[in-house]
């Protein structure tokens, strides 16, 4: 059996460089997988790759299926003949260090519509029969979603809430109506989501070549303005108005004093069991067709959940109530077989929790910055506590980085006070043993060195930046999911350190095979 020791690099598509606002999946990601593979890692997580809507934010997507537009490689249309530089050249003026999604968004959608033109004309290397292959394979939930981002279109991008009344209610003459007037946008839709998941699977193909895998992330909710709650509305507990009756959140934590206000409907799991969960089922399909292992976002969720009244204006009010346990997972796995899931259990975590994931066998996760605070459960984020069958952070894309972390108040935002924070910062270096000079080298030691069978960094931590390279302030929702870096940054001493590390502590990348696909 091969060495179950390995370690990644989390780093969502996006905060990779590309000439064009925002990261990719063109040549930018293939040099970091690259990268990876040198420095013997054998993980690249990602965030969720759907359609972001409001906040720019992968954890509020218009769909739990579909693949945001946005990470298309635009040269690579350009080498199938449907762009030219003419269209290209004007997302060459977009920011490098930001990604400014107003404009990436103004510029991307434009070349995708061009492009798409030139398909309808005949201009790609591929045939359309192709594309009606790949929309007959996705068609669960492709038709409607295809349809949904038509009609938002067609309303002025408002909610689907506020359509007008028979389509938002879903009738079939409406429907069938609606379906032919805009039958052109859905077309679009179409094919945007086939150049994605075709680009996708080529990266990912590429990656698994040379011995790296790819972590991606199911958020547990998902957006009220989504082609899932406009198109199974008896899944959702909605008011006869299409509003949310009630939505998720957490209460008062680490990051909060008065919890979060998530603001996703919840599921009426009551429901969802008298089909099997079809809907979990064919979600957890999906996304095993575009990862090679998932991280199931607030885990203890299934076990219970907080409930928050729809028109309530913060979390603190809300109650936990019972969820689904693990009925769903046991459905999924009699259809799906064994699944590669890691449960993301942090928060206020149960016993019960607990039994519900060791009952499943899914490891749970543990971040370093967690573990030297005066919180009781904070033993359990210590390397000499750890167990083996679990991921090991040193920080996740809610965290401030761990310079940050260290430097700027060990976690800027959260609610602890100055003693508690010194406190922690003291006991911090008298953990790592060191002067805290280079925070981030101890932290991504510390999870090396761990027993845990996986260890991930964000490349922030890796780069040793600070809280200006904060991914996202969780409670907040403007000016996060911005950060990018530039390949100067990943200097030979930072690659030469990061492979020597991890092969001291046995977890380098296993020997490819001979041949690695190319892509196109």
């Amino acid at each position: 059996m091969s060495n179950p020791r390995k370690s990644g690099v989390l780093l969502h598509v996006t905060s990779l460089p590309s000439e064009f606002g925002i990261g990719d999946f063109g040549e930018s990601a293939v040099r970091f997988v690259d990268f990876l593979h040198r420095t013997g890692q054998r993980v690249w997580q990602v965030l969720p790759l759907g359609p972001t809507g409001y906040g720019n934010s992968p954890y509020q997507c218009y769909s739990a299926f579909a693949g945001n537009p946005l990470l298309i490689d635009l040269q690579r249309l350009q080498k199938q003949g449907l762009l030219d530089e003419k269209d290209l050249s004007p997302g060459r003026e977009l920011p490098k260090d930001k990604v400014d999604f107003d404009r990436v968004v103004e510029f991307r959608t434009a070349c995708l519509r061009t492009a798409f033109r030139r398909f309808q004309q005949g201009a790609a290397k591929k045939s359309s029969l192709d594309l009606a292959s790949f929309a007959k394979r996705q068609s669960y939930w492709l038709d409607d979603y295809a349809l949904f981002r038509a009609l938002k279109t067609a309303h002025n991008g408002q909610p689907w809430h506020h359509w007008d009344e028979a389509v938002r209610r879903r009738d079939p003459k409406a429907i069938a109506e609606w379906r032919t007037k805009l039958e052109d946008e859905v077309a679009y839709e179409t094919f945007v989501q086939y150049e994605f998941f075709e680009q996708w699977k080529s990266l990912k193909a590429y990656a698994n070549s040379l011995g790296v895998q790819i972590i991606g992330d199911i958020p547990i909710f998902v957006a009220h303005d989504s082609a899932d709650v406009w198109s199974h509305q008896d899944l959702f507990a909605l008011r006869p108005d299409g509003r949310a009756e009630v939505v998720a959140g957490v209460p008062p934590d680490y990051f909060s004093a008065t919890g979060q206000l998530w603001g996703n409907p919840l599921y009426r799991w009551d429901v969802m069991a008298k089909d099997g969960y079809q809907w979990w089922i064919e979600r957890i399909r999906a996304s095993l067709e575009l990862y090679d292992q998932i991280r199931v976002d607030h885990f203890r969720g299934f076990e219970a959940y907080w409930e928050v009244p729809g028109d309530a204006e913060v979390a603190s009010g809300g109650r936990w109530v019972t969820g689904p346990g693990k009925a769903m997972f046991l459905k999924a796995r009699e259809a799906l077989g064994e699944m590669p899931l890691i449960a993301e259990d942090l928060g206020l975590i149960t016993p019960e929790v607990e039994q519900l994931r060791d009952e499943l066998g899914f490891p749970g996760m543990r971040v370093l910055q967690f573990a030297f605070g005066d919180d009781p459960k904070g033993v359990d984020y210590q390397p000499h506590n750890y167990p083996r069958h679990c991921v090991v952070y040193t920080g996740t894309h809610d965290n401030d980085t761990v310079v940050g972390w260290f430097n700027s108040g060990l976690g800027e935002g959260t609610t602890r006070n100055k003693e508690q924070i010194e406190r922690e910062r003291a006991y911090t270096l008298r953990y790592t043993g060191t002067d805290g000079r280079q925070i981030h080298w101890d932290f991504i030691r510390l999870a090396l060195a761990s027993v845990g069978e996986l260890a991930i960094f964000p490349l922030q931590d890796l780069l040793g930046l600070g809280s200006e390279a904060r991914m996202n302030m969780p409670g907040t929702a403007i000016g996060n999911w911005t950060w990018r870096f530039q390949w100067p940054q990943i200097t030979p001493e930072i690659e030469h350190k990061l492979k020597d590390m991890t092969d001291v502590y046995q977890r380098t990348v296993a020997t490819p095979r001979a041949e690695s696909p190319r892509r196109a």
